[in-house]
Formats: C-alpha cells, structure tokens, sequence
C-alpha cells in the first residue's frame, strides 16, 4: 500500500477487476458492524441526508480535503451523481458503496474504489457521516483488508 493524499483519478478501468469478480455483481459485504452495499438510486435520501449533515467532516477525511465535492445540492441533482456512481459500477470501471447501518439500514458513509493513474491498482476513499465519525478508522481497515484479500487488484492506496 501506498499512503498519501491522492489527486482526482484520471478515469480508466481496475485491471484485472472485470474479468477476475466475474459474476459477482452485487459484492455486498459485511463487517465491524457494518454493511457495504453497491451505491445506486434506491439510496437517494439517506445518502443525501448523510453527506449534507456531514460536508465538513468528510472534507477533513483523508482523500477528500481537495476535492470539490461534497458541497450542498438538490435531491435531483444526487439522483444523478448516484445514477453515475451505478453506471459505473455496472462497467466496472469504479465501484462506489453505501455504508449501511446494520441495525437502522440508513446511510452512515460511502466507499469509493477508483482505477489508480498507473492503472495497476486502486485508490480507495471512505467516509462517514460526522455522527459516525468514530467509524472512520473501522471503515477504512475494514475495506483496505477486504480488497487486499478478495479483490484481483496489483495494489490498494488509501488517502491516508
């Protein structure tokens, strides 16, 4: 792993991703009290609810402290971003997932899986909302050590 605070990715597809998941579209996975799940329209208002609540938070969260967004706008407007997110999801060119609360089912933070410039690799931003902001840590752990496990990737960097 290489840690450091990470540009915008230059776009581009997680070698070895698409061939090596196969079939496994929906790679929902469970952790620390915790439920990932892939990041689409069905998620709309929690997960507007839980970013809006927490913008200066998550651009405090290492990999999001140069980034433009979050910042404030419509249910309409997250509908799309959240359309994008899928459509991406289903060309496995990035994987984006809702961070669910097990107990409520409500958005608590999101996880981010990009292709890396050199393309051998990914780079991997979570956050949480600020009223989880004690997950942080969890999170980040949890997802770097299932993507070093279970994913086909050369490498995982994490905005540190």
């Amino acid at each position: 792993r290489v840690f450091g605070v990470l540009d915008e990715p230059e776009g581009g597809v997680l070698v070895g991703v698409a061939d090596g998941l196969g079939d496994k579209r929906e790679l929902r996975f469970a952790t620390a009290g915790l439920v990932l799940e892939p990041l689409g329209p069905e998620h709309n208002e929690r997960d507007h609810a839980a970013w809006m609540s927490s913008i200066e938070h998550i651009h405090a969260t290492p990999g999001f402290e140069r980034r433009r967004w979050p910042q404030p706008m419509t249910l309409e407007e997250n509908l799309r971003d959240l359309e994008a997110h899928r459509a991406e999801f289903e060309e496995r060119s990035a994987f984006a997932y809702s961070v669910l609360d097990p107990g409520t089912d409500d958005v608590i933070g999101c996880v981010y899986v990009d292709p890396a410039p050199s393309g051998d690799g990914a780079l991997v931003r979570t956050w949480v909302r600020a009223s989880h902001a004690h997950l942080d840590a969890t999170l980040r752990e949890a997802v770097v050590a299932w993507l070093e496990r279970d994913w086909p990737l050369a490498s995982v960097t994490y905005g540190p």
